[in-house]
């Protein structure tokens, strides 16, 4: 009887032994590298629909199980960057490329982190480290030098760069905004004389060489640099841009429009060298009107430059210095080579006819333009300001009074228009009405001051 006791007690022990195994089962026993998966997947799940918040606590999760994971911290700062928490998310990086200072795409992080911030002292950081990974970054590095102002480290970099691997525009251009800052020059210079003596081909030392003697108005300097670079290669159409000044310096004017026409028909030269050739022979020109002709050539050079109307910017040149029949032509060559007429220019040359006291050219091209733009009140005013001076005061008081409906805010031009109105009136015997207009001139007049 004590022995079936005994084991009917050990049945029982046993099946609850069973069901407390089959209880902690799966959960309590599952391996840790497991449960690491887990969570890991997990964050990337929640990255992917952007619950970046989830998938740090994930990641937090990780981290428990594995301390030093340098993965997890990158991750981890991925996630803080795209929640813009920059602190966290530097961090994070920064803690994986002390575990793992081999890995690149740790030093990406970083760098993207400080980039963002435009913290670019800190980005120098990780900029000189993945130097290390891929040569390419020096780029980076010539900018940031750039934007921390560390021009003379930036300089050496961009000369090391055009070098090995070849120029390009941006360089370029980092390169002339440094180079318009006079204490880096000298040092330039020495460096171009040496390239240019190391590679007597490269032509665009040269140029560089020449811009900057130029910009610092050394005409004989950079004359000696443009022979030789004919010297070196005859053809260049570089060569002829500081022969240009040298000529023109010299009185040699034949030579210096030969060597101008060469320069403005070359593809190779940017427009602002030749902008800037055209305005020192328009000063030379003005002293020597007799080389009028050639001016014009090479205005027609420019016939097609999409951003500045040569011609008119002339005649402007001459309007201010009251040259009103240089201005005139301009003006008028402006217009014909021009695909439509433009108001600034038209009303340019009605002024430029005014002061020449050609009255009947003004009524008769005014009085056209009103039909083509019915809305500016300027060519009313020629028109009648004209017709007044020609006595056809009955016309002059009807394109007054129409242009005076579209004017808008514009105080002289109604003092002008009141003036002309009471100038017709006068003209037609109206005295009533010619002192109304001319006391409201007055009164715009007094108001006006």
């Amino acid at each position: 009887m004590k022995k079936t006791v005994l084991f009917f007690l050990f049945l029982v022990l046993l099946c609850n032994s069973v069901s407390l195994f089959a209880q902690t089962e799966p959960e309590e026993i599952k391996p840790e590298t497991d449960k690491f998966e887990d969570y890991f997947y997990e964050s990337l799940k929640q990255k992917g629909i952007e619950n970046y918040d989830k998938a740090i606590t994930a990641l937090e999760q990780c981290l428990k199980l594995k301390p030093n994971d340098a993965v997890i911290y990158s991750e981890m700062g991925k996630n803080y960057l795209a929640l813009k928490n920059y602190e966290q998310a530097y961090t994070s990086f920064e803690k994986a490329t002390q575990i793992d200072p081999k890995n690149k795409w740790f030093w990406v992080g970083m760098y993207e982190v400080s980039y963002e911030t435009k913290n670019y002292n800190q980005a120098l950081i990780s900029v000189n480290k993945l130097i290390e990974f891929d040569p390419i970054y020096k780029e980076d590095l010539m900018e940031l030098y750039i934007n921390t102002q560390q021009f003379d480290k930036a300089l050496v970099l961009i000369n090391e760069l055009n070098e090995t691997i070849g120029k390009t525009d941006r360089r370029d251009a980092y390169k002339m905004q440094i180079l318009s800052q006079g204490k880096f020059q000298n040092g330039e210079i020495e460096n171009l004389n040496l390239q240019i003596d190391k590679n007597p081909k490269e032509e665009s030392n040269y140029v560089t060489l020449i811009r900057l003697y130029l910009d610092n108005g050394d005409a004989k300097k950079a004359f000696e640099i443009t022979k030789k670079l004919s010297e070196a290669i005859p053809n260049s159409a570089w060569a002829q841009v500081g022969m240009f000044k040298y000529y023109l310096d010299n009185k040699e004017n034949e030579k210096a429009i030969n060597s101008m026409n060469i320069v403005l028909t070359s593809p190779e030269i940017d427009s602002s060298v030749k902008h800037r050739m055209l305005n020192e022979f328009l000063i030379f020109v003005t002293k020597n009107p007799q080389y009028g002709p050639d001016l014009e050539k090479a205005i027609a050079y420019f016939d097609k430059d999409p951003n500045i109307n040569v011609a008119k910017e002339i005649g402007k040149y001459f309007h201010n210095k009251k040259q009103w029949d240089k201005a005139i032509h301009y003006y008028e060559l402006t217009l014909k080579n021009s695909s439509g007429e433009y108001v600034e220019t038209n009303l340019l040359l009605l002024q430029a006819y005014v002061e020449t006291k050609q009255f009947d050219l003004v009524a008769k091209k005014a009085t056209t333009l009103v039909e083509t733009y019915p809305t500016q009140p300027q060519f009313y005013y020629y028109s009648g300001m004209a017709n007044n001076q020609l006595q056809q005061f009955k016309k002059a008081k009807e394109m007054l009074e129409m242009g005076l409906d579209y004017l808008v805010d514009d105080q002289p031009l109604e003092i002008n228009f009141n003036i002309q109105l009471g100038e017709s009136y006068n003209g037609l015997g109206d005295f009533k009405k010619k002192e109304e207009y001319f006391s409201k001139a007055n009164q715009l007049l007094k108001n006006k001051k």
